[in-house]
């Protein structure tokens, strides 16, 4: 275990800390709305172990991290109520703003990283949350997590959706501890299926050498109801006490680095490739994230062939 992390003071933000993450009237508060709507009503615990099915086999093929950075050019997060731009520049924005900070290399890169399980939109499908266009439903890919299996906290945002998921009804599942034991610990829970578990048990998969603080964070930062608002902890092992000192410290930058000024993605790059390079095999992500990249390129090039239409 790292020690705690040094804590780095307030990040530099855009606007005012409380302007951030504004669900009540936001330019993008519809689009945002129907996000979570639609998520609260089909995150499940039976849902989550069907996408753990689809994607925990990890056989497909593999394509450097660059080219999954292009594959995310043009995708922007419909939960996001800060920020319109492609998630790769908000990405970067995150990795230069803990860079500044001073924070490890391992840290930066999970910065880089942290989104990028989004990418599963290559190969999504409609009624799955991920329709296969970067500007398709979402709700299988971003947004505030919860943990599936037990009692929805209503501290979550938009707690008047909680009443439309079908687990709520269920007495297996709609109790505080529902599926699980007491301090259970994280490791033991299944969480709304997204961008964040899909990149976690990923690079677990392929054996990358960041650390577990590092993952824990790609893993737990979009679980707000816990490193937020303090749900979960009757659920928590000694282990995620340490962890979540971690989770909140990249939180900030997460959050607070979104700004409207674009990163140079020429210029950087080549400090980053050398982290990536260090900390993943070959420099790549291998096993599950192309799935296709190229033919579905290659079909887009054609006139009136759409990703979503693509069934490979």
């Amino acid at each position: 275990m790292q020690r705690k992390p040094k804590r780095t003071g307030n990040v530099t933000a855009s606007k005012a800390e409380d302007e951030f993450r504004n669900y009540e009237d936001s330019d993008r508060h519809a689009l945002v709305s129907r996000h979570y709507a639609l998520m609260r009503k089909n995150q499940t615990v039976a849902f989550q172990e069907k996408m753990q099915a689809k994607y925990g086999s990890f056989c497909n093929t593999q394509m450097t991290i660059r080219e999954a950075f292009t594959a995310l050019m043009g995708y922007v997060d419909s939960s996001d109520p800060d920020s319109s731009l492609p998630n790769l520049e908000h990405m970067l924005q995150t990795a230069e703003g803990i860079r500044a900070a001073g924070h490890p290399d391992w840290f930066q890169l999970v910065g880089l990283l942290h989104d990028m399980g989004k990418i599963q939109y290559l190969w999504g499908y409609a009624e799955d949350g991920q329709e296969g266009t970067a500007d398709g439903d979402q709700w299988a890919l971003g947004g505030d997590t919860w943990v599936v299996g037990c009692q929805i906290p209503d501290s979550i945002v938009f707690p008047e959706f909680n009443a439309r998921n079908p687990d709520m009804n269920d007495p297996r599942y709609n109790t505080k501890y529902g599926m699980y034991e007491p301090h259970c610990g994280f490791k033991n829970l299944k969480f709304a299926w997204g961008h964040d578990e899909y990149m976690y048990q990923m690079l677990k998969f392929n054996k990358t050498t960041i650390p577990e603080e590092g993952l824990a964070m790609i893993r737990y930062h979009s679980c707000y109801p816990w490193h937020n608002k303090k749900e979960y902890t009757h659920l928590m092992s000694e282990e995620d006490e340490d962890l979540l000192d971690w989770v909140l410290e990249f939180n900030k930058f997460d959050l607070y680095t979104k700004a409207d000024m674009r990163p140079d993605v020429e210029k950087l790059w080549p400090y980053y490739q050398a982290i990536i390079d260090k900390y993943l095999p070959a420099g790549s992500i291998p096993s599950n994230l192309l799935s296709r990249y190229s033919l579905i390129l290659l079909l887009n090039s054609y006139e009136n062939a759409s990703v979503g239409s693509t069934r490979t």
